[in-house]
């Protein structure tokens, strides 16, 4: 593929956030080119056939089948979490590249499988960490990487949403772990990229509310120390009374000189980013101008480390440390006890 032709992509999982990528998010990037769409679910497929009105014979129920017509670079997999690590080792093998939904496997063994295959084929494995697309967090990982307000001690970051009363036939009542696993991911990913550090140990207290249509723990607080003394106190909860955040949530940074503060990813206001110097009056600062944003930010860094031949910011091999925290939190909780990460 030369860098003058668009990527050939080939989607699996065309549910209905798998048909949200392909009606919008993909058609945003002229250097992709979608040539293909797979899903094992005829009802799924066909839903996707109405939405995107492809052309004849691009639709498969599986990849070997699409491949076998197909002429593909890379493949994009939106399906559910517990076929992310099969398709993509499938893909790899096949001499694909991968840009794969979170949580990208759900075991650190099955993570460490992908990324192994991804090594062997020399093919580029991605995890789509769209939170880290957005300006706020971009803005404030500058600012805490130039020590604007000096070094970062404590962190707060709040997430909260009222899921209290769903239908009882929503399908994600019934996920495992929708919180720690499905959404803090997305939060412990954004520590990471702000902080720039490691975390040496964690511990967290997940529970059900008495109110939860939840099968497993809606709500949780997370401490987690990284390097350096900076420690991260993580509350979220998918049932909460109180006002909901924006889905990155509210942030606050203690920081040796001031307090920086920041909202991101709200559905009808546009990102925040606050700072207060002691002493003085908060200020709103000018947020950055992304070209592309959000999954669109994915799937561009996608395209450009696979033309460049460089590792992206979230490859596989950097992202099992955030999937990482959502699993060693989970443990903690049901263990109920601090858990040393070994570095």
């Amino acid at each position: 593929m030369g860098k003058s032709k668009p990527l050939r992509l080939l989607q699996i999982g065309m549910g209905g956030w798998g048909r949200s990528w392909a009606e919008s998010v993909v058609p945003k990037l002229k250097t992709v080119k979608a040539v293909a769409w797979v899903d094992a679910n005829p009802d799924a497929l066909e839903a996707a056939r109405q939405a995107l009105k492809p052309p004849k014979k691009s639709c498969f129920a599986s990849l070997e089948n699409a491949l076998e017509v197909s002429d593909v670079d890379a493949v994009l997999i939106t399906a559910s979490a517990v076929a992310h690590a099969p398709i993509a080792i499938e893909a790899l093998k096949a001499g694909l590249h991968v840009l794969v939904e979170k949580p990208f496997a759900l075991t650190l063994e099955d993570a460490k499988a992908v990324i192994d295959v991804a090594r062997v084929q020399k093919r580029t494995v991605m995890v789509s960490q769209n939170y880290r697309h957005q300006p706020a967090p971009q803005l404030v990982a500058r600012l805490v990487q130039e020590q604007t307000l000096g070094q970062v001690g404590v962190v707060q970051v709040d997430f909260r949403r009222d899921n209290m009363y769903p239908s009882p036939d929503m399908a994600h009542l019934q996920w495992a772990q929708p919180l720690l696993l499905d959404m803090a991911i997305h939060h412990f990913d954004l520590m990471r990229f702000i902080l720039q550090k490691d975390v040496l140990e964690l511990y967290a207290h997940a529970w059900n509310p008495a109110w939860s249509l939840y099968r497993d723990p809606a709500s949780a607080a997370v401490n987690l120390e990284f390097e350096n003394n900076t420690v991260v106190n993580y509350r979220g909860s998918w049932v909460s009374p109180s006002p909901v955040t924006p889905w990155a949530g509210e942030w606050k940074l203690g920081c040796e000189h001031g307090e920086i503060s920041f909202t991101s990813r709200d559905n009808n206001v546009p990102d925040t980013v606050k700072i207060r110097k002691c002493g003085k009056r908060e200020q709103k600062l000018e947020l950055p101008n992304l070209e592309f944003v959000g999954r669109v930010g994915s799937l561009n860094a996608f395209v450009q480390a696979i033309h460049t031949g460089t590792e992206p910011a979230t490859s596989g091999r950097d992202n099992i440390k955030s999937l990482r925290l959502s699993l060693e939190s989970i443990r903690s909780a049901q263990e109920k006890r601090v858990i040393h990460l070994e570095r």
